[in-house]
This record gives structure tokens, sequence and C-alpha cells, in this order.
């Protein structure tokens, strides 16, 4: 396989906000959201346009970066740092991104992602194939490397707004219906046992299931998750706090199902760290909390060297900022279905900057066209969206 060229010079960048309403409220154990508001960019090189979303929450229940915070950091410190400049390669571009600000990955993977679709535009290549390249470049081994050109999707089933179990099945049994291959379902205290309960009533003993905690317990909970053992769920997805490494390892011990990390997977050094501990088996790669997708590389390079099996995870971002996940999800390390989900299921029909569609049987295809796949939906944009700025 080639080398690609990786060189480019970032002529101009626009920059805009979106705020497309959900179909029904998205609800986690920090909070409730009505939108998908997010920070898209349009960054040019020549005549190539490359695009990346930014989409933390618009409050900071997930991470501390917000739609406000992206903002005021991309505008007063990533943009500038890269304007008018050029880059050799995606590793240098991800590393001036770093150079003197901690942390803000959801700021910086908006500007990665799009530096990624330059590349791959600039060399006549899917972002997939790309991604291929990079990890041979890495070291991967050839068993690794491959890759399907589709995703299994699994459905991330929200907090009702009405706590009525009834309302819960029921959005089960249609996602189940709609051929999603795995339910996941939004937990917290006071709704946790009694939900997945109810889940499994619905979908039977076998169907792929677990529970996603977003850091709502403690490690005094553990009773809580021993209740839960009786699920058959395929882990817990991060039940304790968004920075710790520790007390997961501690639960572990306590508890028969094993433990997904999540928000406290913030790089491939903490990925190092957890691998040191070896009693966390299953990690969640989401592009937007890493920092974009070179760090996915270096995390799922780690993972399959040590035995991590992984799956992909989104915010969700919209369809636009769901490619990068979505190539990188289709290599064989990723063996559990993918939070990619169908446009309609989150927005209807229509309403996505880059329509997403599932298959009965729950597979999303890969988009066949140059770098990210498909052009965004400018009208879309301009019904939900406006420009904040062009640099």
């Amino acid at each position: 396989m080639s080398k690609v060229n990786e060189k480019i010079k970032i002529d101009s960048i626009d920059m805009y906000q979106i705020a497309i309403p959900l179909k029904v409220p998205f609800e986690i154990s920090g909070g409730r959201s009505y939108y998908r508001q997010s920070i898209i960019l349009q960054v040019k090189s020549g005549d190539l346009v490359g695009f990346g979303e930014s989409a933390p929450f618009d409050a900071p229940f997930y991470s501390s970066e917000t739609v406000a915070s992206v903002k005021a950091v991309l505008t007063d410190w990533l943009i500038p740092k890269v304007l008018k400049k050029e880059f050799a390669s995606i590793e240098e571009f991800n590393k001036e991104l770093s150079l003197g600000i901690r942390g803000n990955n959801f700021a910086k993977a908006g500007l990665e992602n799009a530096y990624w679709d330059l590349v791959a535009k600039k060399n006549q290549m899917r972002l997939v194939d790309l991604i291929k390249v990079k990890l041979q470049e890495m070291g991967v081994i050839d068993k690794y490397l491959e890759h399907k050109e589709y995703i299994e999707s699994g459905v991330s089933v929200g907090i009702p707004e009405d706590r009525d179990l009834k309302t819960l099945k029921s959005w089960i049994q249609t996602y189940v219906l709609e051929g999603y291959r795995r339910i996941k379902i939004k937990i917290k205290p006071g709704w946790d046992v009694l939900p997945a309960k109810a889940t499994r009533e619905v979908i039977g003993s076998e169907f792929p299931f677990w529970v996603d905690a977003n850091s709502a317990y403690e490690l005094a909970d553990a009773p809580v998750f021993q209740e839960l053992d009786a699920l058959n769920c395929l882990f817990y997805e991060q039940p304790l706090n968004h920075d710790d490494i520790l007390d997961h390892h501690k639960l572990s011990e306590l508890i028969k199902t094993p433990i997904c990390f999540d928000e406290s997977l913030k790089s491939a050094r903490v990925g190092r760290q957890a691998v040191g501990l070896g009693t966390i088996p299953v990690w969640n790669i989401k592009i937007q909390r890493i920092g974009g997708l070179l760090e996915g590389l270096k995390l799922y390079k780690l993972a399959v060297e040590n035995g991590i099996k992984l799956w992909g995870g989104t915010m969700p971002e919209s369809g636009l900022g769901a490619m990068p996940i979505l190539a990188l999800a289709s290599f064989k390390g990723f063996v559990y279905p993918a939070d990619v989900e169908a446009s309609a299921r989150w927005y209807g029909k229509g309403q996505d900057l880059i329509e997403i569609d599932m298959d009965k049987e729950g597979k999303i295809a890969l988009p066949q066209g140059l770098g990210i796949g498909k052009a965004p939906n400018w009208q879309i944009m301009e019904k939900y969206g406006k420009k904040l700025a062009s640099f």
C-alpha cells in the first residue's frame, strides 16, 4: 500500500452552528437534550473542501465542554493556530492542535476530522481506505486491517421524560422491529434495575443488551450492579466517575459482568493505564471525546494488541460528524454493534446534514464517495443553522 500525500495548507475556514431538533428528547443520567447542537467546520485548501463537526452537548453534563466553549476555543485559539499554515502530515496537524492547549477534545476533533477529509480527497481515497493506510503505518497486523463495507447498528435508548416503563418498553419494541442489533438503555440512580428488567421482558434473555450509566454511580453503589448481574448484560458502560480508572477496577472485582470505559477513556495514554490494571475488557471509542480520529487509531492499535473488545460510540453527532467513527468501526477489532444510528431515529427522515440509512438487518453501509463520502445537505444547514464566521 503506497504512502499517501498528507501535506495540506489551510487556506480558509468557515464556522457554522446548527441546532437540529430531536424527534424525542434524549436524556442521560446528567441531563436532557432537545436538539443536536454542533459547530460545523468547512476547511478549504485550494480546490479541496473538508468538513468536521464538534459535537458536545449544550450543557456540561457529559464533559466539561459545551457548544459555547467549543465556539470560543476554536475562534480564539485553535483556528488561529492552523490558519494559513501548511502541515506535512495528520500527525503534525494533530500535534499543533494540542501544543499549549490542554483538553478541549471536542473542539480539536472538529478541526482534525476536517483535515482527514482533506487528505483523503487530495489522494482520491475514501476515508476508510486512508484509515487502513495509517493503521498499517502504525504497525497494526494484517488481521486487524480487514474491514467490512458496513457496520451493525445498535440503538441507545434515553430515559423517558414521563419515567414510565410502558414508554420505555414501547420504544424498545419499535427499535427491535426496525432491525437494531443491540439495545442499550441509559440508567441513573432510581432508574436502573426495574428499567433493565423491563427491557429484558421485551427483548428476551439473549438479545444483545447493556446499560449505560454515564458516570452516575459511586463505588458504594456496587449492590445495584450486583443485582443487574442477573440480567445477562454484555457489560456495564461507564458506571462510575467520568475521570476514574481505579474505582472501576475495584468495582470489577465485586461484580460478574464486565465493565466498559466511555467517559474515562480520553486518550491512548489513559488506555495504556487501563491495560496496566487489566480489568476493563471493553472500550467505547468516541471520536469527539478523544480529540479526533488519530487518537482513535492509536486506541484501536492498543486495544487489538491487548485483547480489548471495541465498539464505536457517538454523542450522537449529526450524520456529518458520524462519518469518521462509521469508517473506523467497520474494522475487525470492533466486535459489538456501534451507536451510529439511522438519521430518522434521531431527527426524522430527511432532516440530517448527511442522511444515514439502516437496512432491516440493522446494517449501515459505508459511503462510496471520496473523503467522508458525502457532501452535507446545505438546505438542512440553512434550515437549522447559521454561519458564525469566516477565517
